[in-house]
């Protein structure tokens, strides 16, 4: 058995390269690096609020989406996020909302956590791959999801929640 570890493990790491020399450097970052590297580049510029900026990658293509203060605030992340190494193209669903009193934001964390278990009991949708955030009674789902059906029912599933004033579907459906 001792004799066959280096052998299996040299046709491993010649397999390994073997499938890294067919790729361009853009296909050998992951999406996990991509996200991260964005969510730190917002993190550091002084501009953006980060806490308020949700970050998705898939494919490199990255979804910023949450509730900020102006206009400059959300353009600024877009710039910030197409200016990370890995990102193909960014999709900019970032809301711009007013302040909210601390009743407001109690409430809509209640809404948030009502949405998110009913999209939990729906048939048809996986929670696990929507983001759910409310401002002011305002319902913004975002995230990649796997089919338009998935992204339809969603945004039903969330309209039809007490306390929900208006659903932003952010959702975007995945490219195979």
């Amino acid at each position: 058995m001792k004799k066959w570890i280096p052998a299996l493990l040299a046709g491993a790491l010649l397999t390994v390269a073997t499938a890294q020399a067919d790729k361009t450097a853009g296909d050998v970052v992951d999406d996990n690096t991509v996200n991260a590297s964005v969510k730190a580049a917002l993190i550091e510029n002084k501009t953006t609020k980060a806490n308020n900026i949700n970050v998705e990658t898939h494919k490199g293509v990255v979804q910023l989406s949450g509730f900020v203060d102006t206009a400059a605030e959300k353009e600024e992340a877009g710039r910030v996020a197409a200016g990370v190494d890995g990102v193909k193209s960014v999709s900019n669903n970032i809301s711009i909302g007013s302040k909210t009193s601390m009743g407001t934001k109690l409430d809509d964390s209640v809404t948030t956590g009502k949405v998110k278990t009913a999209l939990m009991d729906a048939d048809d949708v996986k929670a696990g791959e929507i983001n759910v955030e409310t401002k002011g009674g305002v319902v913004q789902l975002s995230g990649f999801v796997s089919s338009a059906v998935m992204k339809k029912k969603a945004g039903e599933v969330a309209s039809g929640v007490s306390g929900v004033k208006n659903v932003q579907n952010a959702l975007v459906v995945k490219a195979n």
